[in-house]
């Protein structure tokens, strides 16, 4: 052994001693250079996906070549130019210092001015809006009190405003048991808190499972799977808090695919997620199947019910076919629902709830060197709006049981009645198989964009989509009464566009059709950027 040892020493002594010292210390410091530019090239591969990363490399390489980076600047800011519609225009006009004398209750007048300029939107918006009838009266009168009462209150001074601690613990309460923390099965522990959105509830869901499953299983570089349909919220929730995102395409009927999703599934993944329904076409994931996935991989799942948490339980309970959606279901550690949709409540309320306290402990920041003293709080926000939970509360206490019903009666019967027109409408389809309020429509006949944008012109605010180009509206109580209204304007916006195709003055038409088939996805998450910069 010995002998081997010593030829080896001398083969690769006298191999080595060909090349200069130099070339000896600096070539192993090369090669881990390369290494690392391999490693880091591999991991961007995964993360973003081979073409993303080809397409951005040859566009790169396109803007190296004199006049051509200049050129896409000066396009892609003809674009934001024409996504803001004459909105910057309008800015310039906005007050940019406080008065020199205060304008005391007169002010009121100007508020009242102001609201006057909205445009209309009383059963005319996809969403939006969740409350019926006239802003004035009713429960919106109800909901407005009851926040004015409790303007002043914000929860993070439970000992102060012992009132507003308990309306958010009585809230969550009853929002957890909508989702079966009264079952057995649920384990007794449902807890949670109320969040000032949706987007909020979904990032502290993924927050709290990333730092649960760094505690229990050690991952360090944390990563979720979500379906093309899940709520752009987890792409926030992924930049906010470093974990990569592995999307996977939704199957032929526009629900999470369950076999592509087991397939990404590794040893840094920390969760995956579901939607009930989903936001683009209203469909519910398979909600079981998902949960039977995480629970035999030992990981998180979060299931959004931002928009369904308050139609489906009481649809389930009028003889909807309801698939399982709630922490009945074997797998499911977190759900997000809003009260200020269709609970009702006012806008900046949501609930975020886990299924024990373990998990939700990892949704705290406590903090023991502050010279301010010791700190803890269970949310992202930390100051609070009191009056908004006494809004939650009031609205939920207001309508009961028997007003939830009665309210998802209505919007059911209507969006089945839509659903119906607008498959009456030959040269239309709908995408999926819609579950609940949300119901979305293509075209293979048609512009679909255009057809939107003719709608827009009728004053109709609908969603445009993509993958595939569609639009939706999601039903609420502010189209009951006009659900007669919209068909008839969507047969005459389809009708517009069959018999004079192309994009109409100041239409968007031509911007999302563009965007949808642009292989650079860097340009067009530029162009939301330039947008939202110039509009905010």
């Amino acid at each position: 052994m010995e002998e081997t040892l010593l030829r080896f020493r001398a083969t690769a002594n006298g191999f080595l001693s060909r090349y200069e010292p130099l070339v000896l210390l600096v070539a192993p410091l090369f090669a881990l250079l390369v290494a690392r530019a391999v490693h880091s090239l591999l991991l961007h591969v995964h993360r973003q996906g081979l073409k993303p990363v080809l397409v951005g490399f040859f566009m790169s390489s396109v803007k190296l070549i004199p006049g051509v980076n200049k050129y896409i600047e000066a396009e892609k800011m003809k674009v934001v130019e024409k996504l803001q519609s004459g909105t910057k225009s309008k800015r310039d006009s906005w007050r940019s210092e406080l008065p020199s004398v205060g304008l005391g209750r007169g002010v009121v007048e100007k508020l009242e001015d102001s609201k006057r300029n909205d445009v209309v939107w009383q059963g005319k918006c996809s969403g939006t809006v969740y409350i019926g009838g006239n802003e004035s009266e009713g429960h919106f009168s109800l909901v407005n009190e009851a926040y004015s009462m409790f303007s002043h209150t914000n929860p993070l001074h439970q000992d102060v405003f012992q009132s507003v601690a308990r309306f958010e613990g009585e809230v969550v309460a009853m929002t957890a048991a909508l989702f079966g923390s009264k079952d057995k099965s649920s384990g007794g522990q449902i807890c949670g808190n109320m969040t000032s959105g949706g987007t909020e509830s979904i990032l502290l869901a993924v927050k709290t499972s990333r730092d649960y499953m760094r505690m229990k299983k050690g991952i360090t570089r944390p990563e979720m799977i979500i379906a093309e349909s899940a709520h752009s919220a987890y792409d926030k929730a992924a930049q906010y808090f470093n974990i990569i995102v592995r999307r996977v395409p939704v199957d032929e009927e526009y629900k999470a695919d369950v076999r592509k999703t087991k397939r990404c599934i590794n040893k840094n993944t920390i969760m995956i997620v579901g939607s009930a329904p989903g936001f683009p076409h209203g469909v519910i994931d398979p909600i079981e199947a998902l949960g039977a996935l995480a629970s035999s991989y030992d990981i998180c799942f979060h299931v959004d019910l931002c928009l369904g948490g308050f139609v489906l339980p009481f649809a389930r309970k009028l003889g909807y076919p309801i698939p399982p959606f709630d922490f009945s279901v074997k797998g499911v550690t977190s759900i997000s629902a809003d009260v200020h949709k269709y609970g009702l409540g006012p806008k900046g309320t949501s609930v975020v709830l886990y299924r024990n306290h373990e998990i939700r402990k990892n949704q705290f920041v406590a903090v023991t060197e502050w010279t301010g003293g010791l700190y803890v709080s269970p949310t992202i926000a930390g100051s609070r709006p009191g009056g908004l939970i006494a809004g939650a509360w009031a609205a939920m206490m207001s309508l009961g049981e028997e007003g939830y019903l009665d309210n998802t009666k209505q919007i059911m019967e209507v969006s089945k009645r839509i659903q119906k027109g607008i498959q009456d409408i030959p040269e239309l389809h709908i995408i999926g198989k819609p579950d609940m309020t949300v119901i979305a429509f293509g075209s293979n006949v048609v512009d679909i964009f255009e057809v939107n944008d003719i709608m827009s012109s009728k004053g109709w605010h609908l969603n445009a989509l993509q993958k595939p180009n569609s639009i939706h509206i999601c039903v609420t109580l502010q189209h009951v009464p006009a659900a007669d209204n919209f068909l008839q304007d969507l047969k005459e916006s389809v009708d517009t566009v069959k018999a004079n195709p192309g994009p109409i003055s100041g239409g968007l038409a031509p911007i999302y059709g563009a965007a949808g088939k642009m292989p650079d996805r860097g340009l067009v998450q530029d162009l939301l950027v330039e947008f939202m910069d110039g509009s905010c």
